[in-house]
């Protein structure tokens, strides 16, 4: 017996294959290294093009493989949880702590009350002693049709939690398990159908009761006379202002009126909007969770507490058990204040258009867990309250989570209510800790992330649980400007943690691992990555278009690291994410939001937060829409892609697709009017590039079909579709790089000052000469005064060399550009050759002057070369006629080898065949 009460609650595995993965992952890094080492040997140089777009993509590797480093840590050493549930009931059934569930709204107009009913019933239905559990809905928008509708739901749940537990039905929304289950096929027996049918029928009478009052946005004078609730928003002004609204709805202490229709207990149920005042800031959701965590601590007080948002129903009725396995292991479970449960959606198509949490939730967090435990995501998660509340960890105390029997002062609900409405004042928190040190942590839009952090750092540990089956399932947005709203908030949350004091690099230093710190960092640096892709979805296009190449040669070795980190990387990925259950389709959807997220979403979020940190702007919390209307969930159904109003994420997007689509075609079109050498040389040199931006324009086809193929009402806004042509349009012209530049020399400033030094010496030279002219008559007067007149030449003529010296510059010009630009537009060019006098200028010198303008690298059918013979010479062009014979096989021989002799008389064929008699190799 004893030993069965040592066993543990919960074991812990390391995942398989870990050696073969950090083998694999180190030849990449290998790889990484290789690319790093090329960008920096062979950056262009100064002037040169392509050099910035090198400079671009060396920034964007390095940044690249750094960021690649971070999502390893949560990759390195995954472990998995398994609870068992059956020893915790045999050991603790009867000393179970009490459990306060929390449910968070805040707008009935974006959050619909039927939606969140529903979460609230799926928690009420658990399968806990109801007289152990209390859910508390936070109402952030003050709506009485939302406590007309909590009121329903109290109603509703004296039939609905009999019948979940009567016949033990998974899920326990009730809208979930409707919709999951038909009449025929729910049920076992007769009885069973009939009990399926009368819960049905009183959930459809709820629902239109509510429903109702939603369309009429009001609750009719007949109920508000019956319920003397309502007359907490006689002083109600708007959402913004107004008292504190706190009801009792069920009271679990009550075990006459506190019962279902089979005489068992019901959970406690609560109802509050917090006071809100105009000149007092709410801080959004961290507030409201900061007033439940007061206002329960005075109702019902659990140990163990709750939170989800409120589209994110209940699922799995024994996630509380789960929880409590990890929580009340007698070896393991002191040192935990948290378990986290992953953020599942029910409404995913089946190939996940706007991709998923699902490698986060299926491999990084599993990471994550094995060096301390998961972030705090804000839905989904059970704390210890004491830790919640500012508690630090130690090893020799620990945090008893069995239930408290003491008697607590019994007072009627109405001065219970009344004695509790404080805690949720706009004034309750003013010189407190509350938002610092105690509950969720304000002054962030993750404030959950930042409170995990903070919590982590005081020396506890959290828990990842994933169960076989989902512990909750919530609504993901089904529109790609809604997803892109939603990961802009996420990751300017998580980057404004970067920035601020919390930061995981140094806040956390020192206190928790080093993979842990990583494992944050991955996160807190979402938003960083939209300049390193932006940089590589455009610059590598552009100089497509340009002909310039940016990456190896195909015949090049250094093409192997490029080749092998590349199939490596999506390769690994694609496997990766169909080992998680996803299909093929979803993972290509995953790159293509992959790639709108840190284009767009990321972006802003970057700029916000830096305008945010000094002081320009000022952070805000966005909801995210919760439902969608019948036409977009149709087309959701489909998987065709919704992009709704304009908006300038949706710009940003449209504008990136055209211009690789405009980089692509003119790119296409020039090769093929160049022909086969042309498109041979492509192949040699542009490979890469065109592989990138044909998978870009692959990847980026709904947005072709939004902007110009579809007719319905989810396509691409007309304003955007122009504006982004427009700009790509722009874009894609070719930039008109100068074609020399000019350089000053190095050193002006301080030859400058050594002039004026010479100057003020020859000043006071002058001076000199001025000041001690010899008297008349005295010997040498004459030479002096001389020497005065050649000394006053001597430095004004200084001063007129010092005009060729004061400003000099240097010329460098770009031929390629030259090429690219006016290859077939060159001009004519008439050289002029002079020569006067065959005696004293040999015609052999002449002709090899003539021979040598004649071979210039440019087009002979536009340069022309003219002899002006001074003297009348037969001589002379009797030689230039032999030169012409001779230049039909000299200028071929040049334009062929190239052939060159800079320092002397450049292609000048005597000078040539000098050269080469003198290293003995004209045999050759």
């Amino acid at each position: 017996m004893a030993k069965e009460e040592h066993l543990p609650l919960f074991e812990t595995k390391k995942a398989k294959g870990r050696v073969l993965f950090r083998i694999f992952a180190a030849s990449i890094f290998a790889g990484i290294c290789l690319i790093w080492v090329y960008r920096v040997s062979h950056i262009p140089k100064a002037g040169e093009d392509g050099r910035f777009a090198w400079i671009g993509l060396l920034g964007a590797e390095i940044w690249f493989g750094f960021y690649w480093l971070l999502t390893q840590a949560s990759r390195w050493n995954p472990v998995y949880r398994h609870t068992f549930k059956d020893r915790l009931s045999q050991r603790y059934e009867n000393e179970l702590p009490g459990v306060d569930i929390f449910v968070c709204t805040a707008d009935a107009s974006i959050e619909p009350p039927m939606m969140v009913m529903n979460t609230v019933l799926s928690v009420m239905a658990y399968e806990y002693p109801p007289e152990k559990l209390s859910v508390y809905l936070s109402d952030d928008g003050g709506s009485e049709i939302t406590y007309y509708a909590l009121m329903e739901a109290a109603e509703f749940a004296k039939h609905w939690i009999p019948y979940c537990k009567k016949y033990n039905v998974e899920p326990r929304s009730p809208a979930a398990y409707f919709v999951s289950k038909h009449a025929d096929d729910a049920v076992e027996d007769n009885h069973q159908a009939k009990d399926f049918v009368v819960i049905k029928k009183l959930y459809k009478y709820m629902e239109n009761k509510i429903k109702n009052a939603v369309k009429l946005g009001q609750v009719s004078d007949e109920v508000r006379s019956k319920h003397k609730g309502f007359s907490q928003w006689d002083s109600y002004s708007s959402q913004r202002d107004h008292d504190t609204i706190l009801q009792i709805v069920i009271d679990g202490r009550d075990p006459i009126n506190a019962t279902d229709n089979e005489g068992c207990a019901l959970p406690t149920l609560v109802y509050l909007a917090r006071e809100k005042r105009p000149q007092y800031h709410h801080n959004f959701k961290a507030g409201a969770m900061n007033a439940l965590i007061r206002v329960s601590s005075n109702i019902s007080n659990g140990k163990l507490l709750l939170n989800v948002d409120c589209d994110m129903y209940s699922n799995n009725s024994l996630a509380i058990r789960d929880t409590l396995c990890f929580l009340m292991d007698e070896e393991k479970g002191h040192e935990i204040a948290f378990v986290q449960f992953p953020q599942n959606f029910k409404n995913l198509t089946k190939n996940e258009l706007y991709a998923s949490l699902r490698v986060l939730n299926e491999v990084e967090a599993h990471g994550v867990d094995a060096y301390g435990g998961p972030l705090y995501v804000g839905t989904g998660c059970f704390h210890r309250r004491d830790t919640l509340c500012g508690r630090k960890f130690s090893k020799d105390s620990k945090s008893d989570m069995k239930w408290d029997n003491r008697k607590r002062e019994e007072l009627g609900i109405h001065e219970l209510e009344e004695n509790t409405k404080c805690l949720a004042s706009c004034t309750f928190e003013e010189n407190t800790q509350w938002g610092k040190e105690m509950g969720l942590k304000y002054g962030c839009p993750v404030e959950d992330i930042i409170t995990g952090l903070s919590i982590h750092c005081r020396g506890w540990k959290s828990v990842y649980c994933n169960p076989a089956r989902e512990a909750f399932l919530g609504l993901a947005p089904a529109t790609l400007p809604h997803i892109l709203v939603q990961h802009k908030r996420w990751s300017e949350g998580n980057f404004h943690i970067f920035l601020s004091k919390y930061s995981p690099a140094w806040y956390a230093h020192g206190k928790i691992r080093l993979g842990h710190q990583l494992g944050y960092l991955r996160y807190s640096l979402w938003a960083s990555n939209c300049l390193a892709t932006l940089v590589y979805s455009t610059l590598p296009s552009l100089y497509l278009l340009r002909g310039t190449s940016l990456f190896p040669q195909m015949s090049s070795p250094w093409l192997i690291p490029f080749a092998y980190v590349i199939i490596g990387k999506y390769t690994w990925s694609f496997v990766e994410f169909l080992w998680c259950d996803g299909t093929i389709l979803g993972w290509w959807n995953e790159q293509r939001i992959w790639l709108y997220q840190r284009t767009s979403s990321y972006l802003f979020a970057f700029i916000d937060t830096i305008l945010f940190s000094i002081g320009y702007t000022n952070s805000a919390f966005v909801i995210t829409a919760k439902v969608a209307d019948e036409d977009v969930s149709k087309r959701y159904e489909k998987e065709i892609m919704e992009f709704g109003a304009s908006s300038p994420m949706l710009t940003i997007l449209a504008t990136l697709a055209l211009l690789n689509l405009c980089c692509f075609a003119g790119f296409v079109l020039e090769e093929a009017i160049s022909g086969s050498k042309g498109i041979a040389k492509a192949y040699e040199t542009m490979s890469l590039q065109v592989l990138l931006c044909g998978v870009l324009i692959l990847i980026n086809l709904p947005l072709y079909q939004g902007l110009y193929l579809r007719k319905d009402k989810g396509k691409m806004p007309s304003s955007v579709a122009y504006k982004s042509m427009v700009i790509a349009v722009f874009s894609c012209e070719e930039e008109h790089l100068p074609l020399f530049e000019t350089k000053r020399a190095k050193g002006i400033v301080l030859y400058r000052l050594f002039a004026a030094s010479v100057f003020a010496g020859i000043c006071l030279i002058l001076v000199y000469r001025v000041s001690h002219v010899p008297k008349a008559g005295a010997d040498g007067r004459f030479g002096w005064i001389g020497l005065l007149g050649a000394e006053i030449w001597f430095g004004f003529y200084w001063l007129l060399t010092q005009a060729s010296r004061w400003n000099p510059v240097y010329r460098h010009t770009f031929k390629d550009r030259l090429s690219q630009r006016y290859e077939n537009e060159l001009p004519g060019v008439d050289i002029f050759v002079c020569t006067a006098d065959p005696t004293i200028e040999p015609p052999m010198m002449v002709i090899n002057t003539v021979l040598s303008v004649m071979a210039y690298d440019y087009p002979p059918e536009k340069l022309s070369v003219y002899l002006s013979d001074d003297g009348g010479s037969e001589i002379t062009y009797y030689a230039l006629l032999e030169a012409v014979e001779f230049a039909k096989h000299w200028i071929p021989y040049c334009q062929k080898y190239n052939v060159e002799f800079w320092w002397v008389l450049g292609r000048c064929s005597g000078a040539l065949l000098n050269e080469r008699r003198s290293y003995d190799i004209w045999d050759e």
